[in-house]
């Protein structure tokens, strides 16, 4: 009861901290600073406590380097609709908090030389996205909208989570398997993606829940 109740409390926060009112309602550096590496840690919180068991028992090889649905690629691709490149930075912070606070100490330990390599290549990988569309003249930062264009987001979430897929599968040619190197690439590249329809699905859910309550009761 205590473990749903927890889980509960998370997802709370999470939906808090990820809604579009609060994101553009921070116009602080230090407010821009907060959203961002705790959405990201209670995102890499939830991959851990409900994705991370489950695949490692069916994937152990892979589990160590890759999740099936990594929900912190949500918050990499949405901050940096909002912030561009100033939201490395910050995706970085957030990665290296949530190492330390969610990865055991053994995988911890094989990975130490390249760790800090693999969380900056995921901080940055949203942010070649972006801009690789944008030099193929599709600019699909925010630019101060309130718009936001979900096609286009997963279309640049999809594109960051390829260049993800390369760097992380480069970064830890040393330590992988060689017969597990494509399933690993696989599943960085689906687990971005799966874990960032999921952010969307749950922002969509908070844009729905906020107009039910922003409408005056009807009589």
């Amino acid at each position: 009861m205590t473990n749903d109740r927890n889980k509960a409390s998370l997802l709370r926060s999470l939906a808090d901290l990820l809604s579009m009112k609060n994101l553009q309602n921070s116009r602080s550096a230090s407010g821009k600073f907060l959203i961002v590496i705790l959405a990201y840690v209670l995102c890499h919180g939830l991959t851990a406590f409900l994705v991370t068991p489950i695949q490692g028992y069916l994937l152990p090889e892979i589990t160590a380097f890759a999740s099936l649905m990594y929900l912190p690629h949500g918050v990499r691709v949405l901050s940096t609709f909002f912030w561009g490149w100033k939201a490395v930075p910050l995706l970085f912070a957030g990665g290296v908090i949530s190492d330390g606070l969610f990865t055991p100490s053994h995988i911890q330990g094989f990975q130490e030389p390249v760790i800090y390599v693999s969380i900056f290549i995921g901080a940055f990988s949203a942010y070649l996205g972006f801009e690789s569309l944008r030099l193929l003249g599709r600019n699909y930062y925010s630019g101060g909208s309130r718009v936001m264009h979900w096609k286009q987001i997963v279309l640049v979430g999809s594109v960051a989570s390829i260049f993800n897929s390369i760097g992380q599968s480069l970064v830890f040619r040393g330590i992988i398997l060689p017969e597990d190197g494509i399933a690993t690439f696989l599943t960085y590249a689906i687990g971005d993606i799966i874990g960032l329809l999921m952010a969307m699905f749950v922002l969509m859910m908070i844009f729905r829940w906020l107009r039910i309550i922003s409408e005056p009761n009807q009589v």
